[in-house]
């Protein structure tokens, strides 16, 4: 039986990495993309395919994506958008080139790195397209408008395209993680301080609670889980004859998607605010 094939992106860390060795083990060959050269050189010597693909750099996505088609023979079973960061921050405090800057990798860069996989799966006549959006997909967190706002977008642009594909053999996935153990807090932090001017914020004094959290290490988050939850979700999608369009991952993901189907959004809100 051929090998079958996946592009996952973000893989330097957390989620990729995980994803990158499960699915290595359960039989695939696995294109580990990340977006620093020498986290690729790093997976390249543990034995992986590792284009470069950088979200916000879209010839690093067209480059990547024919280094691997290059490699297979111009196939491609399945592509994993993982690849994304945090920019925390009051709204308000949010300039526009904060949300350009973010926009441009946790959306625009999915978008385009999927465009250009459509036309491979299609010619070939099979394909699976998981995105990894987030519980921050469903609800939203005060200090984190600018992740939110990417995976609402995200969540938008993923329903859209299944429902475009159900009549193809093409099929398109969410997975939402809740809590899970990765680096996006300390990744967060360069974005932070380059934006968000929070000592002259209105909320400067709001602010303490998001220092804590970004530059004290506390251990895990409540209900948070390792990265291999994730990945076991990714492998039942990507095997499943009939993938569900969402999957769940920690107990916060599913409370907030059951909150959010029952509760008026005031409720909701009181309910978030609580923590």
């Amino acid at each position: 039986m051929t090998q079958k094939s996946i592009l996952i992106t973000g893989c330097s860390s957390g989620i990729g990495l995980d994803a990158a060795h499960g699915l290595r083990a359960a039989g695939w060959r696995v294109f580990a993309s990340c977006r620093q050269p020498a986290d690729c050189a790093r997976l390249r010597a543990e034995g992986f395919d590792s284009p470069r693909i950088d979200y916000a750099d879209p010839n690093s996505i067209v480059n990547g994506l024919a280094e691997v088609l290059e490699a297979t023979g111009g196939t491609l079973d399945a592509l994993y958008n993982n690849g994304a960061y945090a920019c925390p921050g009051a709204v308000e405090d949010l300039p526009v080139g904060a949300l350009r800057a973010i926009f441009e990798t946790n959306v625009f860069g999915w978008h385009e790195l999927t465009r250009l996989v459509i036309p491979v799966m299609r010619a070939q006549g099979h394909g699976r397209i998981i995105n990894c959006s987030s519980v921050l997909g469903l609800v939203a967190l005060k200090w984190r408008g600018a992740y939110v706002a990417t995976k609402f977008a995200i969540e938008g642009l993923t329903d859209v395209l299944r429902i475009e594909m159900t009549n193809s053999a093409i099929k398109v996935i969410l997975i939402e993680p809740g809590p899970i153990t990765s680096n996006i807090r300390a990744n967060a932090i360069p974005h932070f301080e380059k934006w968000i001017n929070w000592q002259n914020s209105a909320r400067a004094n709001e602010y303490r609670d998001v220092l804590d959290r970004l530059y004290t290490d506390s251990g895990p988050d409540r209900f948070e889980l390792p990265a291999s939850a994730v990945t076991k979700k990714l492998l039942h999608a990507l095997t499943s004859p009939r993938p569900k369009a969402r999957y769940y991952v920690t107990t916060p993901t599913y409370l907030m998607g059951f909150l959010r189907r029952i509760l008026p959004t005031r409720l909701l809100d009181a309910v978030i605010l609580r923590g």
